[in-house]
């Protein structure tokens, strides 16, 4: 193949001489071949330009968008640390013997953390986890460009794990929040955050880059974490410490998420990420800009599993569900008719098979919304209704 190349080559470039020998005399050439070395100079240019565009990719661009309303939060914690006076460790094992005979030593500890953030409006509003600022008394948020100030908490959801901070500053840069009932698997997701904040001693974000691994994720939690974390956003894209309460951005450079936490053995990201979906901060923003605050719903009665025995005490076939154990006066609940021993095994058409699924059966529901349940009543289903309603103010 390469000798026919060649031939045919060779044979062009003799037909090309012809053609100038056999030129009238007078004539010249319409153009010229131009020099090899700038032909080489030239295609080494058209590369580097390709080169060049090629290097702003829409990840690229995302992370230049979305970065400048990227923001580093530091907190002060407050928290109270009992000490035996004898010793400089307490100890709870030790504590419940000889507490009466030493007493015990309080003292307030001043604990710093740190955590992301992302500006929502110019005139200063940013969205975070709920636990970054958890008992916060001192909170500072520092931007890209190195102007740091002091954050006030207006709105907290421990259940939702989100808080609204409020910064007295104009015209900042927002950024745009995506759709996060649009997502597909398998399209780029890219975390961006502060890890380890002034460690760094930094105040541009870091990026990093995965894909939207699942959607829709329900996790389990333990009974000590406040927070629901139902129909969460899973992906690969790297999350450290510090990044918690940042975006996690698709490609068009819309927030699609808020970082929240990894699954992992060494503490180090496995590619186990999950953030809480754009739509359910955009649920609190509206919330905060209609009512000034984030209204927290009352249903009024207190559920628990239903263990083997309770489940033949009542004669029930199987444990599934939970069964009312109390039932507050005045209550939507009470209203609706509901009483203490009714089994709840469905809300809303989702069925309920322990706590844990009716916690997150009824999770998202806003004052005013209808909740059906359908319940077991002396083993025999019966349908009930009530509007959520907000609670009341203690």
């Amino acid at each position: 193949m390469k000798l026919l190349i060649t031939i045919a080559v060779s044979g062009l470039l003799g037909l090309g001489i012809a053609l100038i020998l056999y030129l009238p005399e007078g004539d010249e050439p319409a153009s010229r071949a131009p020099a090899p070395g700038l032909a080489v100079a030239e295609e080494q240019s058209v590369v580097e330009s390709a080169i060049a565009a090629s290097r702003a990719t829409a990840i690229v661009r995302a992370a230049q968008r979305v970065g400048p309303a990227v923001v580093s939060i530091t907190v002060i914690q407050t928290r109270v640390v009992r000490t035996s006076p004898r010793s400089p460790f307490w100890d709870p094992f030790f504590d419940q013997f000889f507490r009466d005979f030493f007493g015990e030593h309080r003292y307030i500890e001043r604990v710093p953390s740190l955590g992301s953030g992302v500006i929502l409006t110019e005139d200063g509003l940013i969205v975070t986890n709920e636990h970054v600022v958890h008992e916060g008394t001192d909170i500072k948020v520092t931007l890209t460009d190195g102007r740091q100030f002091d954050a006030e908490i207006v709105a907290s959801d421990p259940e939702y794990d989100l808080a609204l901070l409020k910064i007295d500053a104009e015209r900042l840069p927002y950024a745009e929040l995506g759709d996060s009932d649009s997502l597909i698997i398998g399209e780029w997701a890219v975390a961006i955050g502060n890890p380890f904040g002034y460690l760094l001693e930094d105040t541009h974000p870091t990026v990093t880059v995965g894909v939207i691994s699942a959607l829709h994720r329900n996790v389990k939690t333990s009974e000590e974490i406040a927070g629901v974390y139902t129909d969460m956003i899973q992906t690969d894209a790297a999350i450290n410490p510090g990044n918690s309460g940042g975006p996690l951005v698709n490609s068009l450079g819309q927030v699609i998420g808020i970082n929240t936490f990894i699954i992992s053995k060494s503490g180090g990201s496995m590619g186990l990420g999950f953030a809480i979906p754009i739509n359910r901060v955009k649920f609190i923003l509206d919330e905060y800009t209609r009512y000034g605050k984030i209204r927290q719903i009352w249903i009024g009665l207190i559920v628990q599993e239903i263990t083997p025995l309770i489940a033949y005490s009542l004669g029930l076939e199987s444990t599934e569900g939970v069964i009312i154990s109390q039932v507050d006066s005045g209550s939507p609940a009470a209203k609706a008719g509901l009483r203490r021993g009714d089994v709840i095994i469905e809300v809303n058409g989702i069925s309920v098979e322990n706590y844990d699924s009716a916690r997150k059966a009824i999770f998202g529901a806003r004052v005013g919304d209808e909740l059906k349940f359908t319940i077991l009543r002396e083993s025999k289903p019966k349908a009930v209704s009530l509007i959520v309603e907000e609670a009341p103010q203690r």
